[in-house]
């Protein structure tokens, strides 16, 4: 029994002292935190009355204090204000170092007030350096941090530091407007120093456009600011500006004077600070103190000099001692300052990286939704343009609408040309063009682009020229698709800007390595030429010859930013030759890989057919999901011009209803509509028939969410506006049973 009061008792003790511990621990924190900001307001004391030294060594202190309790709301505030002292010593790049501290510390703790001021102190250590660009830049992202924080006072101190840039670039309309917002903030907030600084440095911008009178009257009430205030710096400076304008108005007098008073405070400001600087002796006066050491120790060896041997080559080791030790000490100091210099670099891109790459993502970011929201938005009215024209086109309008007829359909067909640019730009930048290699025959490739385009040439009264190297194998393995892009962007150019004229067309090889052939494309005319100053530009979005050539032959100026895109992801290059008047010749290069074993292709005719007539219709139904009126009419019209039966409602809902009830055999679903989205209507549908034929009939054709589609249960995607031959070959191979392989989801 004895035994186990003595355990409970032993028990008790241990945990009364883990309890006393725990307040003792809490209680030295508090006294941490304490001393923390005695050691601060200390500080502030010190550098309101100039003593820096003694006010960066009590910050040095808080610092200390701050990182051994955690206390990550102070650590950046203190970094700032050490970097603030260390400017004011003349220690800018101890300073840069500094204020990069804070700025990591405060980002990390979202601590967007005390950022900004930060950034504030940044834009004037570059002012003080001419670095105006810059210190402008972090002048404005402290201003934005303020606003964004609701801390208007503090706006104050920023609009007048970029005002005084605005003065040293004597960009005085601009320095007049944020010197307005200055006193505006400054008097609503009773912010007595910055008012006063404000009025003065408007009286020089009043003076340099020789408004003297508006010019004394500012400067004088900043000056009876500042006297009523004691803030000797801007009394001084109003001496200086006061004494300036007397002169230019001729009052030789007053100017005297009151340079006389900025000389005498001057004085006065520079003894203030001299004896401020004594506590924290300068590196001049330790080297002064090194230099007469040395000289001391040297003097009493040559008194003590002995007329022997030994003496002699004693001192001269001495002094050579002296010597590489001083050396030693200069190059590693040198070595430092470069250390500090590097590291200063070193911080300042990495926050200029980090700056330029959230700036890159959000533009990224936009670019893709803007895309997205345009490109939708284009292409449903599109599709009734089209829809409509060629409908009108088919049922035999009067011969006076014919031109006009056939016009609306060439814009809505440019229009459409023009987005997939768009499109097919946005996709090469973001790299997501993949290739899709196969064996074709290179030479049959060419002749079938030189024929499909010799209409377009012969309406130009324009030769195509075909040379293809003799010997040179015809079957490769690439992706000819892309191959087809480019020669046809090209070759396409060079026709619309050759009238009566000759285009060439050659293809070689320059090397051949591993059974890879580099092969050499050349696309040479003798039409209208480009300028030298504009062959540069030639491969850039949006670029054209000029606008002349843009409003004379048309086009979007995307098809040559197309080519080089396609040519890089090829892994070849592209160059231009070319003289104004005399022609052009487009010449790049890619590498193809030879198939020895692919036999030569047969190229037959291909008559093209109606596939639709060989089907049995007469109990075909389909069901078609839109929500659009006209997009209603026009899709029903096409097929009934098919003759195919088909209902339509107009929202997800009614579709999944309709299904259960209907036996249809393919559905034509539109995604965006009221209620419930096509996407959500296929994934209802698919949980009682999987069999069931659905397109996505849609506007949206970016490619990052074509897995949406292939997710929620689609068969394929049908953009909107369709080409009426694409539509009906993929209603043929639903309808015929064939097995549909969809471009989009493989």
């Amino acid at each position: 029994m004895s035994q186990i009061k003595y355990y409970i008792f032993v028990f008790l003790a241990c945990f009364c002292s883990l309890i006393f511990a725990q307040q003792d621990s809490d209680e030295d924190k508090d006294m941490l935190a304490l001393k923390l900001q005695n050691h601060l307001e200390q500080a502030k004391l010190e550098s309101n009355r100039g003593d820096y030294y003694n006010a960066k060594d009590n910050l040095n202190k808080a610092l200390v204090i701050a990182e051994k309790i955690d206390d990550k709301s102070n650590l950046g505030t203190i970094h700032t204000k050490i970097a603030k002292v260390q400017f004011l010593v003349n220690e800018e790049s101890q300073a840069k170092i500094s204020l990069n501290k804070a700025i990591q510390i405060q980002r990390e703790n979202n601590d967007y007030g005390n950022l900004a001021v930060t950034y504030n102190i940044k834009g004037v250590i570059h002012s003080t350096q001419e670095e105006y660009k810059k210190a402008l830049e972090y002048y404005n992202s402290a201003k934005n941090l303020f606003e964004q924080e609701g801390l208007e006072a503090y706006i104050s101190e920023v609009t007048l530091n970029e005002a005084k840039i605005y003065i040293a670039q004597k960009r005085y309309e601009e320095a007049k407007s944020e010197l307005e917002k200055t006193i505006l903030i400054a008097k609503k907030h009773d912010q007595k120093r910055r008012l006063s600084s404000a009025l003065i440095q408007s009286g020089k911008i009043y003076s340099e456009l020789n408004n003297l009178k508006m010019a004394l009257s500012q400067t004088e009430e900043g000056l009876a600011i500042a006297q009523s205030q004691k803030i000797i710096e801007n009394v001084n400076e109003a001496f200086l500006t006061l004494s300036a304008i007397h002169e230019k108005n001729g009052d030789y007098k007053n100017s005297h004077s009151y340079i006389k008073k900025h000389i005498q405070l001057s004085d006065s400001i520079l003894n203030v600070k001299r004896a401020n600087l004594a506590p924290g002796i300068s590196s001049q006066y330790i080297n002064n103190y090194k230099d007469a050491e040395n000289a001391q120790l040297k003097a009493q060896i040559d008194e003590v000099s002995a007329e022997t041997a030994f003496s002699k080559i004693t001192t001269i080791l001495s002094i050579a001692l002296i010597t590489i030790l001083s050396l030693l000490t200069l190059s590693l100091y040198k070595n430092n300052n470069i250390r500090l210099n590097t590291n200063t670099m070193l911080h300042k891109k990495n926050d200029e990286l980090i700056v330029a790459k959230e700036k890159a993502e959000l533009a990224s970011k936009t670019k893709a939704n803007f895309l997205s929201t345009v490109t939708h938005e284009l292409r449903t009215p599109l599709y009734a343009v089209t829809g409509l024209t060629n409908m009108l086109l088919d049922e035999d309008p009067k011969e006076h609408q014919i031109p006009h007829l056939k016009s609306l359909k060439f814009s809505g067909d440019y229009l459409l040309t023009f987005i997939n640019d768009i499109l097919q730009i946005n996709k090469i930048e973001a790299n997501k063009v993949e290739l899709d290699p196969e064996n074709f025959n290179l030479k049959n490739k060419l002749e079938n682009v030189i024929s499909a385009l010799s209409n377009s040439a012969n309406d130009q009264d324009t030769t195509i020229h075909f040379d293809y190297e003799e010997g040179l194998p015809e079957s490769f393995i690439g992706d000819q698709l892309k191959i087809s892009q480019i020669l046809i962007n090209l070759l396409g150019n060079a026709i619309k800007f050759t009238k009566d004229g000759d285009i060439w067309v050659r293809t070689y090889k320059t090397d051949v390595k591993d059974n890879v052939y580099n092969l050499r494309f050349e696309i040479e005319d003798n039409g209208i030429g480009i300028t030298k100053e504009k062959q540069d530009q030639m491969f850039d979005s949006f670029s054209q010859g000029s606008v002349q050539i843009n409003r004379k032959y048309g086009g979007t100026g995307l098809g040559l930013s197309i080519v080089k895109g396609l040519i890089q992801i090829l892994k070849g290059k592209i160059y231009l030759k070319s003289e104004l008047g005399k022609g052009s010749t487009f010449v790049f290069e890619i590498p193809l890989e030879y198939d020895k074993n692919a036999e030569k292709p047969q190229v037959e005719e291909v008559k093209k057919v109606n596939k639709m007539e060989s089907l049995d219709l007469s109990n075909v139904k389909i069901l078609i999901v839109e929500d659009n009126k006209i997009n209603q009419m026009i899709t029903k019209k096409i097929l009934n011009k098919m003759n195919l039966y088909c209902d339509v409602v107009d929202n997800g809902e009614a579709a999944v209803e309709q299904v259960k009830e209907v036996a249809y055999d393919v559905v034509l679903m539109d995604i965006h509509m009221p209620g419930i989205s096509g996407l959500e209507a296929t994934k209802i549908i698919r949980t009682f028939d999987k069999e069931l034929t659905i397109f996505a009939l849609t506007a949206v054709t970016l490619e990052d969410k074509m897995h949406e589609f292939g997710e929620a249960g689609f068969d394929d995607i049908i953009s909107k506006p369709f080409k009426q031959e694409d539509f009906e070959d993929k209603l043929h191979a639903a309808l015929s049973g064939e097995k549909i392989i969809s471009s989009f989801f493989n």
